[in-house]
């Protein structure tokens, strides 16, 4: 449908012209093949395709330029050629001039495909549509130069038949044109732009099976019967009645062939009817997490003794109950959902969708103990469909984030009426013979939900599941059953229609009170804890919640699971609620992994992706994917917080915590022994053993104790903990199992940084494959606190398709070779370009020595897909005039010191409001430093700081002034200080003259610091 554009983004398409040929130099015409070989019923359309951005900021086309490219006649030989699927924001770089954070910066916009190509006399009389599997969005589909439709939702799939529309003489070309748009806000997260998965051309004969004709259910597996229903619609496209005979054939995982099946039914010319088989499997092996076993259906539609069509569906026998009192069962097994939310977006690939970067990023999951995935907040692309069904992973299957009111300007809620009952529809279908699929979802914290509207709404998205596919629960993820609804409210009466409910950010005690008002219904947490998180960095371990350091560069939280929003939780917290109740089916947490866009707590460039992965956004993980692997899995295993022990002073006390499997662990650190500690043997009140300490730990304001309480009584933390002062060497957790050793963790002291280090993963099946690149001194020790800027280089048949570090505030591309390293690592994603002979990856640094390793070549590369219009584009430097350890709000940054303004200034000040479990917080922070820097050396003896005292703020209790050497920072000599006479009244500290690129004061206080001004002469 039309979308009225608003002035910003009219106006916006002026610089079009300048982003498209930033890009890459433009292709020749000669280098599209126009003719199109054929690959059987379906063709993948994936080279070949011509790409314009005809405007990077709005999606109007103000100067009419590209008025006519749906044409055959349209020059489009100065457009690049692309390989989709294909995301061109990733492409762009990151800016704050017309973009937002929900984008991670990046630019939208109106971009055109066209696919020029032949077609032989032979498909003369066929049927042929085209398929794509999703377009962000509003996708406007022309063939030689006829609109055949628009599709505006991003996450389905759709097709258009070209029956009759196509040149099929061998010589004439088609011309296949594709507009798409992506207005900005049109998410809360990044979305990608353009023709992001797959497309592909479907050839049948006139009498075919339908589109998603096939569904395949198992009835009776429960009771021991190996039955299979296979019902197939026929679409009769020929002009006269016939009678098509529906062949059914079964094989197992091994391929072999173990049931068939027919039916006849008569079809009407112009008419689609449902041919239903049913035929017995003997001792059907069960598809489950541990063992996902597939089994295939081939379907034939024969008329007069000739097949005419003929397709496949994988499929499983498994089934599920998820039982309001006693949880969530697979073939009768209990198991708790042990989930992860998704985005549907790869890092430095963007939105492109690659069945090797899933298959990284789903056995990343697996590792941590993942055994489900929710596809937040959209229906998936087939491809993690494919891979979870054959990993072994359960999905919850959602349709959109928000229903006829929106949460953005742009986002989905302007088609909902018009279009949500076909994409629902489209959801179900595209994903209803999986295994893996065991929930439906209608939505995800909708505001619809507490509105009066909202339960005819939910009444209709439910009927067209049901009437598709009435073999598993429709449920719905909501942020508005933090109490109990009342009766007849909107809540309410949704609820009653609902299977279950997937609840986000409840307390203990509104899960419990929602379970004992709907005893009929099921509850599980479809989103959990989302505490944030930065790989490497640590703060204030002693508190349950801290606040977040806003200096620019710095911009971080901690990984002691201690930073948590208002709505949120830790991760323990949410490890123990979920943990205790058996009638809860599970958990998925928010997130399995840091994506672009979405960038709490921060909103400010380049603040660009998201902290609440368990890893980050280059699948380095965090100290959280450990938590919840210590929770989700039973192999031995123990890991040491903080993954570092090198970058702190010596004496320095540092908490060190311990996450183990196992129940007694030892902490070594040089040799010597600085105690064992161990865990506590725990049962829940149904009898479910799990391992915690004893001890009040005050995480839960709404219980009497002020701790969180288990049914059985219990508190106690979900990690050990040691205070350790520093000292270098070796730091080692050795857990034990009966007094012998099952697992350690081990933290080295590094030395100064010597080489650079790569280890390649195996490629699974796709393009990419990911080198990780680290920093390591002469003993091959990790050195986490260095950043040297890598270089990236790719010989034989492969190329850089992205490169990433993990770090969430980064203002450059992805699609470039270089990239600072992050707590000394980063990773490059390497896509194949087909051919054979290796690919060799190097990895340098000045004055390091570089890293190689090698990869096999592909067949299953792309010459034109992500990397390939890559271009260098340094970050531009950042010069600061002023710096500091810590600010504690985005308005006491250290230029605040500078701009002469004596209501402003530098602060260590923060508060950190309260959650639905923790109060607020605000505690002073212990030291502190603040610096001035100039981008050539400066010589002076005096500084001049003017400090705002209250009743919050004080003056420091010490202070050093130390100036940068070619040695690091050394002190100034003869120190002397004249403390000003009052609130915001200049102190003075005189030394001998020193010159030097940055001074900086280091302050020990009692409370809170401000410094209005700041000043050297």
């Amino acid at each position: 449908m039309p979308h009225t554009p608003s002035r910003r983004q009219v106006l916006g398409g002026l610089g079009a012209a300048v982003v498209t040929s930033a890009l890459a130099p433009v292709a020749r015409a000669a280098e599209t093949r126009p003719d199109l070989a054929l690959g059987g019923r379906s063709t993948d359309l994936t080279d070949g395709w011509r790409f314009v951005l005809a405007n990077p900021d709005g999606v109007t086309d103000p100067d009419g330029r590209f008025a006519g490219a749906a044409s055959p006649a349209y020059d489009d030989s100065g457009w690049q050629v692309v390989d989709v699927p294909h995301d061109w924001s990733i492409e762009l770089p990151p800016t704050a001039d017309g973009t937002v954070s929900s984008s991670g910066f990046f630019r939208g916009g109106l971009g055109w495909y066209r696919k020029t190509f032949t077609l032989p006399p032979s498909l003369a009389g066929k049927h042929v549509w085209v398929e794509f599997d999703g377009v962000y969005s509003d996708a406007h589909v022309h063939l030689n130069g006829e609109l055949l439709g628009n599709h505006p939702y991003a996450y389905t799939g759709f097709a258009f038949d070209l029956t009759g529309r196509l040149h099929t003489d061998g010589r004439t070309p088609n011309v296949l044109a594709v507009q798409a748009t992506n207005p900005l806000p049109s998410s809360r997260w990044y979305s990608g732009s353009g023709i992001y998965r797959k497309v592909r051309l479907v050839v049948t004969e006139p009498v075919h099976v339908a589109r998603h004709g096939t569904f395949v259910t198992t009835p009776g597996i429960a009771a021991g019967r190996g039955t299979v229903k296979v019902a197939t619609d026929v679409v009769n496209d020929s002009p006269g009645a016939l009678a098509a005979e529906v062949r059914t054939t079964v094989t197992d995982p091994a391929g072999r062939v173990v049931a068939k099946g027919s039916a006849t039914v008569p079809v009407a010319a112009g008419k689609t009817v449902t041919a239903v088989t049913t035929q017995n499997v003997a001792d059907p092996r069960l598809w489950s997490v541990d063992e996902p076993r597939l089994y295939r259906v081939r379907t034939d539609v024969v008329v007069a003794g000739r097949v005419l069509d003929t397709t496949t569906a994988d499929f499983g026998f498994r089934y599920t109950e998820f039982h309001p009192d006693h949880g969530f069962s697979l073939n009768g097994v209990p198991m708790k959902l042990r989930g992860v939310n998704l985005h549907a977006s790869q890092g430095a690939l963007g939105a492109v969708i690659d069945p090797a970067a899933l298959e990284r990023q789903l056995r990343l999951m697996l590792a941590m103990g993942v055994n489900a995935v929710r596809t937040a907040h959209n229906p998936p692309a087939p491809e993690l469909v494919a891979v979870c069904e054959r990993l072994g992973i359960l999905l919850m299957v959602e349709a959109f984030d928000c229903w006829r009111t929106g949460k953005v300007e742009f986002d989905y809620h302007r088609d909902f009426d018009a279009w949500s009952a076909r994409d629902i529809a489209e959801m179900v279908h595209a994903a209803k013979n999986s295994p893996a699929v065991v929930l439906w979802s209608i939505g995800n914290e909708v505001p619809d939900a507490s509105m009066a509207g909202g339960p005819e709404i939910a009444a209709g998205l439910i009927a067209v599941v049901r009437g598709i596919d009435p073999t598993r629960p429709v449920i719905m993820g909501s942020d508005r059953y933090r109490s109990v609804p009342a009766p007849g409210s909107p809540q309410d009466l949704i609820l009653r229609q609902l299977d279950g409910l997937g609840v986000n950010y409840n307390t203990a005690q509104s899960i419990d009170g929602l379970h004992a008002a709907y005893p009929d219904k099921f509850f599980f947490e479809s989103e959990s804890s989302s505490e944030t998180s930065t790989r490497g960095a640590y703060q204030d371990p002693d508190l349950l919640n801290t606040g977040e350091n806003h200096t620019p560069g710095k911009r971080a939280t901690s990984s002691y699971d201690n930073n948590l929003a208002s709505w949120t939780f830790s991760g323990e917290y949410s490890l123990k609620k979920d943990r205790d109740r058996k009638f809860c089916q599970g958990q998925f947490l928010w997130a399995g992994q840091d994506y672009l866009g979405e960038p709490t707590p921060y909103d400010v460039f380049p603040v660009k992706t998201s902290f609440f992965g368990a890893v980050d956004s280059a699948g380095l993980p965090k100290d959280a994917f450990h938590l919840f692997r210590s929770q989700w899995t039973t192999a031995p295993m123990v890991h040491l917080t903080p993954m570092d022990w090198t970058t702190h002073r010596p004496g320095e006390p540092v908490a060190v915590w311990v996450y183990s499997t196992v129940d007694t662990v030892e902490l070594v650190l040089n040799g010597r022994s600085l105690g064992v500690k161990k865990f506590d043997r725990k049962t829940t009140v149904d009898g479910r053993p799990y391992l915690e300490t004893s001890e009040p730990v005050g995480d839960d304001k709404n219980d009497p104790s002020g701790s969180y309480t288990s049914p059985n009584g219990g508190t106690g933390r979900l990690h050990l903990t040691w205070t350790v002062p520093f000292e270098p060497g070796t730091l080692t957790a050795i857990a034990r199992s009966g007094g012998r050793e099952v697992a350690r963790d081990r933290l080295v002291t590094a030395g100064p940084p010597r080489a650079v280090t790569l280890t390649a993963e195996p490629r699974g099946d796709g393009a990419m494959a990911f080198v990780t690149a680290s920093v390591v001194d002469a003993h091959g020790f990790p050195v986490p606190g260095v950043e040297p800027v890598l270089r990236f280089a790719v010989r034989g048949p492969g190329r850089i398709a992205g490169v990433d570090n993990g770090r969430q505030e980064l203002a450059q591309s992805y699609q470039q070779p270089t990239i600072p390293a992050f707590h000394g690592q980063a990773v490059a994603v390497i896509a194949a370009t087909g051919g054979r002979g290796p690919i060799t990856v190097t990895a340098s640094a000045p004055d390091l020595t570089p890293g190689k390793t090698t990869l096999p070549g592909t067949n299953l590369g792309q010459r034109n897909g992500p990397g390939a219009r890559a271009g260098e584009r340094p970050e531009a430097p950042v010069v600061l005039a002023a710096d500091a350890s810590y600010s504690g709000a985005p308005d006491t940054l250290p230029a605040a010191m500078l701009d002469g303004d004596p209501a402003t200034g530098w602060s260590n000040f923060y508060v950190k409001q309260a959650t639905a479990a923790l109060p607020a917080v605000s505690r002073p922070r212990p030291a502190d430093w603040v610096s001035l820097v100039w981008p050539r050396a400066q010589r002076f003896g005096t500084l001049t700081a003017n400090f705002v005292v209250d009743a919050t703020l004080v003056l420091p209790s010490t202070v050093e002034v130390a100036y940068r050497t070619a040695r690091g920072f050394e002190p100034v000599r003869g120190l002397k200080i004249a403390w000003g006479t009052g609130s915001n009244e200049p102190t003075t500290f005189s030394f001998e003259p020193v010159t030097t690129t940055e001074v900086r004061i280091t302050m020990t206080s009692r409370g809170f610091l401000r410094i209005s001004a700041l000043s050297a002469r």
